[in-house]
């Protein structure tokens, strides 16, 4: 399994940006993908994550309300909705594919992206 992160990049606080995650390989619609995010100097961090069935599950209290995740099968690509971005929102963001159900630790993830850098500064 491959996973590619695309939409990161710098935004004005109060901003919004959309990050993608295209999955390609052997039985994509098998897993669920999860994002996570590491600022410079911090342990990485869950963020969302949306499962086979498409249920969503939240697990940084600091996004509820402003970040969502949504899953396109046809295109086998999971996007990070971000808005009302803030500072400490700057990380670069991961998604990782774990079988079927959502996760809230990373080691439980079996494939991971590259990452894609966002920065929220003016």
């Amino acid at each position: 399994l491959e996973l590619v992160e695309s939409g990161g990049g710098l935004v004005q606080p109060g901003g919004s940006l959309r990050l993608s995650c295209a999955v390609s390989g052997l039985t994509p619609d098998y897993y669920a993908i999860g994002w996570f995010r590491q600022a410079p100097g911090l342990e990485r961090e869950g963020v969302l994550c949306i499962s086979v069935s498409g249920d969503s599950a939240v697990y940084a209290d600091s996004v509820k309300g402003r970040f969502t995740i949504s899953r396109d099968k046809r295109k086998s690509t999971v996007y990070l909705q971000m808005n009302s971005l803030k500072p400490e929102d700057t990380a670069k963001y991961y998604c990782a594919a774990a079988a079927a159900i959502c996760r809230p630790r990373s080691f439980e993830y079996d494939y991971w992206g590259q990452g894609t850098q966002v920065t929220v500064s003016s």
